[in-house]
Order: structure tokens, then sequence, then C-alpha cells
């Protein structure tokens, strides 16, 4: 009888995997306890997160050894990310911490001199033997899969016992790296393919209706030769679908959009004073685009590379009381296989009745029901202004930092929402910004032309403007552990103009880690526009494609059209 089981060692969104496993009909049992690992026929070990937090929470729950001598049992064993990276000797990550051994090499941080990190997205892959078509495992080389991690096995062909796990390669920059192994009964993938679409689904699928006997056959052992790099690698370039989520009036959660943040609807009687027109302009209904969860598969069927849903609901007390986001986000992960960030609340709170929940509580809550990062606001800006404060040095309490910590700082997605200063004078202008003055191109918007600005953060929406720029916020945040920066901007916000295409560059030139850039896209050649003029590493738009204004495979097209990289 096979017995399949999923081990959870604590940290990550492993319901990801849970969800793609019952889509495809296959049954499943978690590890509860070390005796289960004698009851599996075949085990499953997902997840993502630090490599020393991985081995430090199975060796409390006893788990380590157990899982060990699982493996060394020639049982099927399927290792996704983390679940791949304990099968290695070491991390660098953690230098004192030691892995499973099973493959004699060491994992190793990505360098950042030439691009940034983490690695975050759609990938391809290239089997280390084409002709042994027996043991692709359902994965293909025109394929591309979700990566997500700043560490990684370097391909190292000298290394003959190491380089004889290898399976499959993958290439960020210049830099080839191990995207699969495959050795006796062991299989283990860098990438997600519980979060790779339909291509990763048919993994999941593949290995799991393959007879026992077949999952612990060993590939053919052949002569590894050299990898050199080539000229391009294979990385895409992401398309977000990003859905602001709040209550309308009769308390339903519905996906939402404002012009320029504000969210209702424009409601201006023919006869009113002007007085009564200005009232009148912030008294329409919340503005419904549709809801979540339907919307979400709507994305996902159309090829959007991740979605976002960001609760813009101003919390009373702590978000882990809103269960109906919750349930939207439960809903939508089991419905979608493509990354999910959730933003909104992930923030240190007290509860009326003085209960006080962390920010790694609230994500944590947002991780098991399925979210695969989580997006920070206003709590970033506070927190670099703490980091300034002291000499540039965190504290370590900061949402940033606690969550960074556990689950890895790839989970952790800082969005901001800076808006322009204009400055009267830019030649005597004497402010701490001159660095980061942005001027008007003759050739630009003609509200902008001979013109001066730098760009200054805000909170609460766009509502308070905080003593921070931009660059200084960017750099904070990067220092403080996050692994992606969202950046809006309150001017351009749908205004259908076209990215801020100053700002996003700004951003991405004084930061090492991956850069989304959003706000005022109006038609498809805005995006190719923000990628060859910025080298972002994701574009996301909300209302142009909630209202049908250009659709996902318009914008995919397009890119394709110019000779930029994105996934079919």
């Amino acid at each position: 009888m096979v017995r399949l089981f999923l081990l959870d060692y604590g940290a990550g969104n492993v319901h990801s995997i849970a969800n793609s496993i019952t889509k495809l009909g296959h049954e499943f049992e978690w590890i509860s306890h070390p005796d289960d690992f004698r009851k599996a026929t075949t085990l499953v070990f997902p997840g993502v997160g630090a490599f020393e937090t991985a081995i430090e929470h199975l060796s409390a729950k006893g788990l380590l050894q157990p899982l060990r001598d699982y493996i060394d049992s020639g049982k099927p064993y399927f290792g996704i990310c983390i679940g791949m990276q304990v099968l290695f000797q070491s991390s660098t990550e953690s230098p004192s911490v030691r892995g499973l051994g099973c493959v004699p090499a060491p994992i190793e941080e990505f360098s950042n001199e030439d691009k940034s990190v983490p690695h975050m997205g759609w990938n391809s892959i290239e089997f280390m033997d084409p002709e042994d078509t027996e043991h692709y495992e359902g994965m293909d080389q025109s394929s591309h899969y979700y990566f997500v991690h700043s560490y990684r096995a370097k391909y190292d062909e000298s290394n003959l016992e190491a380089a004889q796990w290898v399976h499959s390669t993958a290439q960020y920059g210049r830099e080839v790296f191990v995207a699969s192994v495959r050795r006796g009964n062991v299989f283990g993938v860098q990438f997600h393919p519980e979060k790779s679409g339909v291509a990763g689904l048919k993994i999941l699928d593949t290995w799991l209706r393959e007879s026992e006997s077949a999952q612990a056959s060993a590939p053919t052992a052949v002569p590894r030769g050299l990898r050199p790099p080539r000229a391009r690698d294979g990385l895409t370039k992401r398309i977000i679908a990003c859905m602001d989520v709040r209550a309308n009036d009769d308390g339903d959660l519905v996906v939402t959009k404002g012009d320029q943040y504000d969210v209702r609807e424009k409601v201006l009687p023919a006869a009113a004073s002007s007085s009564d027109a200005v009232q009148a302009k912030t008294a329409g209904a919340v503005r419904n685009l549709g809801k979540p969860v339907a919307l979400a598969e709507q994305y996902f069927a159309a090829g959007a590379d991740e979605l976002c849903l960001l609760n813009i609901t101003s919390f009373r007390h702590s978000p882990l009381h809103d269960q109906p986001m919750l349930a939207v986000v439960r809903a939508a992960a089991a419905r979608v296989f493509v990354p999910l960030t959730i933003g909104g609340g992930i923030k240190d709170t007290v509860d009326p009745d003085g209960t006080k929940r962390s920010a790694l509580e609230v994500a944590g809550e947002y991780f098991r029901a399925g979210a695969d990062k989580v997006s920070i606001g206003s709590e970033a800006v506070y927190a670099v202004e703490r980091l300034l404060e002291c000499g540039g040095k965190g504290d370590g309490t900061s949402a940033i930092e606690t969550i960074a910590r556990v689950y890895g700082r790839q989970a952790v997605v800082v969005s901001i929402d800076p808006k322009r200063v204009y400055v009267d004078d830019p030649s005597s202008y004497p402010g701490p910004y001159k660095s980061e003055l942005v001027y008007g191109k003759p050739d630009g918007l003609e509200k902008e032309k001979g013109k001066a600005w730098w760009y200054q953060c805000t909170v609460s929406g766009g509502r308070e403007a905080r003593p921070l720029s931009v660059v200084q916020l960017a750099q904070g945040v990067e220092k403080l552990g996050a692994g992606e920066i969202l950046v809006n901007s309150i001017d351009r916000d749908g205004t259908g103009l076209g990215f801020d295409l100053a700002l996003v560059r700004l951003v991405k030139q004084n930061v090492r880690i991956p850069v989304v850039a959003s706000s005022g896209a109006g038609k498809a050649e805005h995006f190719v526009e923000v990628f060859e003029q910025t080298d972002v590493e994701a574009a996301l738009a909300a209302g142009i494609f909630h209202r049908g204004v250009v659709q996902i495979a318009e914008v995919k097209a397009a890119l394709q059209e110019a000779g930029i990289q994105a996934r079919r």
C-alpha cells in the first residue's frame, strides 16, 4: 500500500504543496512523529527559509535522524528548495551547521556583483543527460520554473562525486548552479514545482504516479563535463497582477482600485456649489472591480507570473482577527499555483483585550494560509527611521528582521509609496537630497519640463509624508533584510501615463535586491519601456487588468516581440 507523507519542519508555506497534491488527486499524510517515517513509502519534503532554521527545527522535533534513516533505507524521497539543500554537506549561510551530507558539496550564496539577490523568478533548466528521457521526471527544457533563493549549489564538474548527483542545471547571471539532483531513491529540485503553474504540477504528478521502483531507480551514470555559462541566462521578466482588497460599505470583501489612492467612486451632482462638489467627490461607494478569489483564478489562467493581494482595510486590532481575509488567502492558494504575496497589517499590534501580536505571528498565519511572501508598508518606513537614528544598525525587532530571520529574506517584500517634492531652483538647492534630484526631460511630459524634484516617502496609504527619501528607504530595508522592493508612485497611480521611469531607475540603481515597478501603466508598451529602460525584474499592474484595458497575454506578446524574455 502506497503511503505518501509530507514533512513540515515548521517554517514556510508548505500548504502550497499540499494544495497542489490535492489538486492532482493524490492522498497524503503529514509527518507528525518520528515513527511516521517508518510508515511512509514515499516522502516529500518541501519548504523555504534558512538552512540553519531547517536543520535546527528538524533536530528540535527529533526528525533529523529519522529523516536520514529514511533516505538511507532506499525509499523514494522528493526534496523541494530547502528539502533539496539539506541533502548537501553544509551552507555558508551557517557554516557550523551540518546538512545530511548525501551530496558532498556546500551550498553557497549567489554573488550580487552583477545581479540582484535573491534569485527570484521564472528560469529555465538544462538536463545533464538530455538523452535519458526515462528520468526527465516531468521536467521540460522548454518550460520555465519558479525559483526563489539566495543560496545555491554551484555546478562543479571537478567534484566528481557531487557532479554525479546533478540532474539538471540553471543559470543566473554568469553563475551555473544545480537546479535538480537525482540519484538512487533521491530526487530534489531547487525551484518550486507547486508554484510553477501547469509545468510544475506536471512534475509533481509524474513523480507521484511512478511506481516505487521507478521512483527509486537512478539515472544512468555519465561523465559530467564542463558547463560554461551561456551569453544569456534563462530568467524571464515577471508580470504581476495586484488586487487591492477591502470591505465595501456592506461589509463584503471586494477588489478595488484607487485613482491616486482614492478607492471611492467619484459622485459629482449636476447642480452643486464648489464646496458641495468637493464633498461629493468622496461620497461615492467603494469601487467594486470583482471578487478576490475569482479574479485570482482568472489571472492565473491568463498567465500572470505572480499574484498580489493587498488588504487595504484599516485595522483597529490584529489582522489575525480578520478571518474573511485569511479565508480569501486560503481559497486563492488552493486554486492558483503561482507565487502569492499578501500585504496589510503585517506589524506588531495589541488586541483590545491587551493580547500582543507580533508581526512574525501575523506573517506566520498568512504563510500557513497559503501566502509565499508578505508585503510590509508603513512599518518599513518607521523601521528605517529607527535604523538611521541608531547609526545604521538594526535592533533586530522590526517586522522585516524578525520575518526574514525565520522565513528567509525572499519571503519579505517592502512596498514603498514615494511622492515627488519639487525644488524651486535646482542650481541653488541646499537640501540633503541634492544627489537624488531628478530633472524633467525636454522631450518629456509638459508638466515636468524645466522642473526638478526628489522623492519623499510616505505612510498610511500616502496620507502622511515622512522625513525620508526613497533612496534612504530602499537602502535601509535592504540592510534590514528585505528580499524585494515594490515601487509605487503616488504621482503616477491611476494616470495611465506609464511607470515613473526616473523613480524606478533611481531605486534599482541603489539596491542589489529585486525591484518591482508599479503605478501608471496604461498600455502594453509601458511594460516594454520599463524593462528596457530600468532593468527591473518585474512590473505590476492592477486597474488596467481589472477593467480589461490591457490583457496579460497582450503584455507577454509585446515583451517577446521586443526581445524581452517572458514566460509563455
